[in-house]
């Protein structure tokens, strides 16, 4: 009992609530603009091009390392600069959902897609605040079991969003649907007002410490050539240019290999999840069963897998642990190519998504807790927008043509593909592991 309690009694501390609470909020909007509204445009008669298309209004989340800067440098209220720009962000994001729920898109397809990015942009600005406040609130050694924290958070807000929204959704309007989802995010409003400000030892004051050097430090983090002195460089001669070049290169490859783990590593997971609302529904289940099964069931799965991710992360260490949680999404995915042939089958469909719900729960915390040991606290907000973004390329960019590829594949071989495409990032893991210490 006593080691239970002692297990579980970190999860009990304001701030780790805090952050579970902004991972629920922050969870809530993503689901509007995919499960929800691939449903909504599903029952309008819309084609699967199209629906696949529409996840590139998710590109605000890809793009957010632009303005993230501004959330460094600009404090906007007396609640401080991250509880400022979160109230700020949250009111637009409010704004931006109900006006999304008063369109039609049988009638007018380009305005839905217009407010839907609306919605995005107010949601990944919201993300940005709440991931540097996360950060700068926690411990080093507390940033595995925040992001397992936020991941259960999220996950909240995901149910409340995708099965939520579905269940409601057959019983009321989608433009009702999309109101009280609104009002749902009255909650991160309560929760800005509750938190602390974080204290920051830096804040930038001109335009180079806010926009160029999160970026220069990051590369600078690993190696600089600025060690070397030209007049060093003279006195070595040809050696030293040898020597010049292959401290170029470690400054370059070690910087871009992190860049390129944290675009791939989600990159199957995340395309098998794209179209996952229209594959559940071409294989004949209906939408209480999706919001039911899929959406409930899976629940669980991910709570246990976000939960037991940050223990086993901490146990056995982060490398450890995103190679084998990678492996573990990459077999969860093709559970869903057994799905395809198999058809309407509850209890397969129980089966397949706890599986996947638990990889990707698990995945996802190891995930953020590596991205957040990437960044620096001086330059919380920009560097880990940058990282972020990458992460959600693959859902808004490469996703966008999973439609296609669905029709060309048929959804047994997009799956297959799906949980191949990720291999490549497990490779880079192993090279990274080799470089730095994770």
């Amino acid at each position: 009992m006593n080691i239970i309690t002692n297990t579980l009694n970190p999860y009990f501390q304001r701030k780790i609530f805090i952050t579970l609470s902004m991972g629920f909020v922050s969870g809530v909007p993503l689901l509007l603009t995919i499960t929800l509204l691939q449903a909504w445009l599903t029952d309008e008669g819309i084609s699967k091009s199209t629906i696949g298309l529409f996840a590139l209004v998710g590109l605000p989340y890809s793009l957010k390392f632009l303005w993230a800067p501004i959330f460094d440098a600009i404090t906007v209220s007396k609640l401080g600069r991250r509880r400022g720009w979160l109230l700020f962000t949250q009111t637009l994001l409010i704004l931006s959902i109900i006006a999304l729920g008063m369109t039609n898109p049988a009638m007018d397809p380009y305005n839905v897609a217009l407010l839907a990015v609306l919605v995005t942009f107010a949601s990944a600005s919201q993300d940005i605040v709440i991931d540097a406040y996360r950060r700068e609130s926690l411990k080093d050694e507390e940033q595995t079991l925040g992001a397992s924290a936020y991941v259960l958070g999220y996950r909240i807000g995901a149910l409340a969003a995708g099965a939520g929204g579905l269940i409601l959704a057959d019983y009321m309007s989608y433009q009702m649907v999309y109101t009280i989802m609104s009002l749902i995010m009255l909650y991160g409003v309560l929760i800005t007002l509750i938190a602390d400000e974080p204290k920051s030892d830096f804040i930038p004051s001109n335009f180079e410490d806010t926009v160029t050097r999160p970026f220069i430090e990051f590369f600078n983090r690993y190696a600089s050539i600025n060690n070397i002195s030209p007049d060093r460089l003279k006195f070595l001669g040809e050696r030293a240019k040898i020597n010049r070049r292959n401290v170029l290169e470690n400054f370059l490859v070690t910087p871009i290999l992190i860049l390129l783990f944290i675009l791939l590593y989600k990159i199957g997971d995340t395309m098998a999840h794209s179209l996952s609302t229209n594959f559940y529904l071409d294989t004949g289940f209906s939408k209480s069963e999706i919001g039911t099964v899929v959406k409930f069931f899976g629940l669980f799965a991910t709570l246990i897998g976000a939960f037991a991710g940050g223990l086993i992360a901490y146990k056995i260490g982060l490398y450890n642990s995103l190679m084998i949680f990678g492996v573990f999404q990459a077999i969860a995915t093709l559970g869903f190519s057994v799905l395809a042939l198999f058809g309407d089958n509850l209890y397969l469909l129980m089966t397949v998504i706890s599986m996947e719900n638990l990889a990707a729960g698990m995945g996802y915390t190891a995930y953020l807790a590596f991205i957040a040991n990437m960044t620096n606290k001086q330059f919380t907000a920009t560097q880990f927008a940058l990282m972020t973004a990458l992460m959600s390329l693959p859902r808004t960019l490469f996703s966008g043509f999973s439609g296609y590829l669905v029709e060309f594949f048929g959804w047994e071989l997009y799956f297959v593909f799906c949980s191949l495409i990720a291999i490549p990032a497990l490779i880079i893991l192993s090279k990274l592991n080799k470089e730095i210490k994770i």
